[in-house]
């Protein structure tokens, strides 16, 4: 496929995926439909600028969207939100070292075995997002605080990538993520 063929795809999954985190911010179970569409065009988009963690992390995150659909639809509440909890501190530090050694090990294996474009970025990226898409199935606010890091992370790696419709959206992302950090610590308390 030419380039304006990825750059459309690029665009249509940006759109996507506002949809996607403006659901979520709002603890729809719809965020999914669009969420899953969304991975579904980046898997492409990423694998094109060589961001080959990136494009991995779109199939976890289709078979996480599917999972994280099933679970909220068990467990909604009767105003059709879902209820949200907080990690003991002692599974924060578990999550991080756990974090902290997939992104290492992935990167290196990247570096070492691909002509990936930035295999420590994209892997520590990747490694973050995966725990933060496991928290967020699991309905545990601390997702938010690692969605926070990963967009920014994000909005420079995209940026360096030429990828700037992503980019923009991550800055979107970014705001509303903070705005879903401070929804799901008010609905915690609730």
């Amino acid at each position: 496929m030419d380039e304006s063929w990825y750059s459309l795809l690029e665009w249509v999954a940006a759109a996507l995926g506002l949809v996607n985190i403006v659901l979520l911010v709002r603890r729809s179970i719809w965020n999914y439909v669009f969420g899953m569409a969304m991975v579904a065009l980046y898997i492409f988009v990423f694998f094109e600028k060589r961001l080959y963690a990136e494009s991995g992390l779109q199939v976890f995150f289709f078979a996480a969207q599917g999972w994280g659909w099933w679970l909220w639809a068990r467990s909604k509440g009767a105003d059709d939100e879902v209820p949200v909890g907080w990690l003991s501190p002692f599974s924060r530090i578990v999550w991080a070292l756990v974090t902290a050694a997939l992104s290492i090990n992935l990167g290196w294996a990247l570096a070492r075995f691909t002509n990936a474009a930035m295999p420590f970025a994209d892997s520590a990226v990747t490694g973050a997002s995966v725990a933060a898409q496991i928290l967020l199935g699991l309905r545990r606010t601390e997702n938010w605080v690692l969605w926070i890091a990963i967009d920014v992370a994000s909005v420079a790696l995209y940026i360096n990538r030429g990828l700037y419709p992503t980019a923009a959206l991550y800055v979107g992302f970014l705001v509303l993520s903070v705005l879903g950090l401070r929804e799901w610590m008010k609905a915690g308390r609730a």
